[in-house]
């Protein structure tokens, strides 16, 4: 890109000329810009949606539960209560869902590619422009798109004043289904807090 009307700006604002090492810094800060990442500034750009190491998180963890051999997949009850909610697909719950729901593998594809829209938007609004890395975030969904607490969480609050450390251990208080301690959410807390931790470092 021409970088003359940058010069001249700061020039006009500066009300005087460059020294040679003046130019030569500017020069690498703007070499810089396309990647986002001028060095000791905290980068503007936000992650608004989950990238591809967060969604095959959330795979491993949700699984796609129930195919049956003709191709279909059916609805199965929380592991917690043995009842309500009613999960299918990908980990997808809501009004329409429950014993006897079917759908075909292209649906709950197609439900998970519009819950993480759904999900990462509420993440967004609620860490605000909070310092976040792209796998903080992805960790944030991840944990959003199983608990549904990301508005009321402590963790939340934790990652808005730049307490990683702190919000990394916040995981591990969300691994209860009916009062109990469930193995598979210890794991995947556990999962979500060491990406956490790798895009805080």
């Amino acid at each position: 890109m021409t970088r003359k009307p940058l010069f001249d700006t700061v020039r006009r604002i500066l009300g005087r000329g460059f020294t040679q090492a003046e130019v030569d810094q500017i020069d690498a800060a703007t070499d810089l810009l396309p990647r986002d990442c001028v060095p000791g500034v905290p980068s503007c750009h936000q992650p608004t949606a989950i990238s591809a190491e967060g969604i095959a998180l959330i795979k491993r963890f949700e699984g796609c539960a129930r195919k049956r051999r003709d191709g279909w997949v059916e609805a199965y009850p929380d592991r917690g209560t043995g009842g309500e909610p009613w999960t299918i697909g990908w980990g997808a719950t809501g009004p329409g869902i429950g014993p006897g729901t079917v759908w075909t593998q292209e649906a709950c594809d197609t439900q998970l590619k519009a819950d993480l829209e759904r999900y990462a938007r509420q993440v967004a609004n609620a860490i605000g422009d909070a310092q976040t890395s792209q796998r903080q975030f992805d960790a944030l969904v991840s944990f959003h798109y199983n608990t549904g607490a990301i508005a009321s969480a402590t963790l939340t609050r934790k990652h808005r004043a730049a307490d990683f450390e702190g919000a990394a251990r916040e995981f591990d208080r969300w691994c209860h289904a009916g009062g109990r301690v469930m193995k598979g959410l210890v794991k995947r807390r556990s999962a979500e807090a060491a990406l956490y931790r790798r895009g805080s470092d």
